[in-house]
């Protein structure tokens, strides 16, 4: 009599039958079990496409984005994400400043999204002469970048009958994305829909940019838009003063000496660590910021020296040893290190700059941003902040770099330090910003260039709200060869 088996063939087959089942189910769920947030061992790739925390609430899936340029190319002009002056690096199939990272969309299970990080608005390029590749600079103002221009393409888009399921799979699938079934499932009726939903709110939000002076390139309006998004200030009850702050992307290498110095343009905050996480509120809730990413970008960028201008292009020593002491006659006890006034506020009646970006700051805000991170503990650390104040000025900055800050005060008026040192009623009334090409002789970037190859440059006009030019006379009364010398030292900064 033969023995029975240990398992009958039944059992056997249920349990086969069940494994089936479970690798079946296990291949649908798979692509939802993300990696979480990207990081990158290397600094300055983690500050251009790392994650900062955006996952979670503010992310695009990823296959809309990848989409998005050629379901709406006739938005785009057929040059994709680089119509708004975003930078692709080769190797790479994000511009700098976006960031791909699984977030959660249910039961731990999630999708792949792009975020954007600090690299958004502070990396920018320099061209030494129109037939040089450029170079790109981490850490200074992102001079080409219409970041506007982005945010209003996306969400025009939502609301255009194309951004649909039926319209976008076909696409999504062209572009190789190989879904599961369970994948074209939650796409179609989960991830399109709800991404549409989440675009057409900030449609919404930012709608308070249609009663504003267009940004251009190089410029944001960061406290309105916190004023809308983030604290829910409406903006039909903003005063008519307040309703223009836009400012350009300041550069933020050498952190370390101006730990204690008042920051932003308007001086409203003298705490770094907070002035870095109310920045990072543009592209991330405070529930979901990465304090452990946010941390280590901080500390690179106490360290990281400003781009030498001696490195790309010659400088006239003698000329510039010439400038030394006129720069210390009228520019260095608000703009040296050991200046009596660095870091603090010139109050808006002696410095006469425009207005808009300080007058958009307002009390109230102040005290709302003062509730934010409440609750919210890093290191043992309450992260809450408690030094954001309303000022009456522009703060006095270091000059390091200054060459490379083109164009010059806090709202991109003024297209060269020459143009600067000249007095507002002769200085460009209008200009082009976002070529990338140097003017070494007047020290910024080239201003009359409306187009190259094809591409158009966005035209500033100093009459329009928040743009005026007027204002810092400070060396407008030197003679010529004062001024040459002044400017020649000034590169060497």
């Amino acid at each position: 009599m033969s023995a029975k088996p240990f398992i009958s063939l039944s059992k056997k087959t249920f349990i086969a039958v069940i494994a089936f089942l479970m690798a079946i189910i296990l291949w649908l769920i798979l692509p939802f079990i993300g990696s979480g947030p990207v990081q990158y061992s290397n600094i300055d790739e983690h500050f251009k496409y790392g994650s900062i925390g955006g996952e979670n609430t503010d992310g695009i899936p990823y296959w809309i984005i990848k989409v998005l340029p050629e379901v709406f190319s006739d938005k785009l002009d057929g040059e994709g994400f680089g119509h708004f002056g975003f930078i692709q690096e080769p190797n790479h199939e994000l511009p700098i400043g976006f960031s791909k990272s699984s977030n959660s969309l249910l039961l731990g299970l999630g999708v792949d999204v792009v975020t954007q990080n600090c690299a958004t608005c502070h990396v920018g390029l320099l061209r030494k002469a129109k037939s040089d590749p450029p170079e790109i600079i981490s850490t200074m103002p992102g001079i080409t970048i219409n970041l506007q221009g982005f945010i209003q393409f996306l969400t025009e888009a939502a609301a255009d009958e194309r951004f649909s399921a039926s319209h976008l799979m076909p696409y999504i699938n062209e572009a190789g994305a190989n879904f599961n079934p369970l994948e074209k499932l939650v796409y179609r009726f989960i991830v399109i829909p709800r991404t549409r939903d989440e675009l057409l709110i900030q449609r919404h939000d930012f709608d308070f940019m249609k009663q504003q002076s267009v940004y251009g390139p190089g410029r944001v309006d960061t406290f309105n838009s916190y004023k809308q998004r983030r604290y829910g200030f409406p903006a039909d009850k903003w005063t008519p003063e307040e309703r223009n702050g836009i400012s350009d992307y300041p550069s933020i290498w050498n952190q370390a000496p101006r730990v204690d110095m008042k920051l932003h343009w308007d001086g409203n905050n003298n705490d770094s660590s907070e002035r870095n996480r109310t920045a990072a509120l543009a592209v991330v809730a405070p529930t979901t910021i990465d304090l452990d990413s946010m941390e280590r970008i901080r500390n690179w960028l106490m360290d990281i020296k400003a781009p030498k201008y001696r490195d790309r292009f010659p400088i006239n020593q003698a000329l510039a040893t010439q400038g030394k002491p006129i720069f210390k006659n009228n520019c260095a006890s608000c703009h040296a290190i050991d200046g009596d006034k660095i870091g603090e506020i010139t109050p808006i009646e002696e410095v006469q700059t425009d207005r808009g970006r300080l007058d958009s700051y307002t009390y109230d805000l102040a005290s709302n941003q003062n509730l934010t991170f409440s609750g919210i503990r890093y290191k043992g650390i309450d992260q809450r902040f408690s030094h954001f104040k309303k000022t009456n000025g522009y703060t006095n900055g270091l000059l390091d770099g200054v060459w490379l800050r083109s164009p010059y005060l806090h709202n991109g008026s003024v297209p060269t330090l020459r143009d600067l040192l000249n007095k507002p009623e002769d200085r460009p009334q209008s200009f082009y910003r976002g070529y990338d090409v140097f003017n070494q002789k007047d020290v910024g970037y080239i201003s009359d260039v409306s187009e190259e190859d094809g591409r158009s440059f966005f035209k500033y006009d100093t009459n329009l709200p928040s743009n005026s030019n007027s204002g810092h006379l400070y060396g407008t009364e030197l003679n010529s060869d004062e001024k040459e010398a002044l400017l020649e030292y000034l590169k060497t900064l």
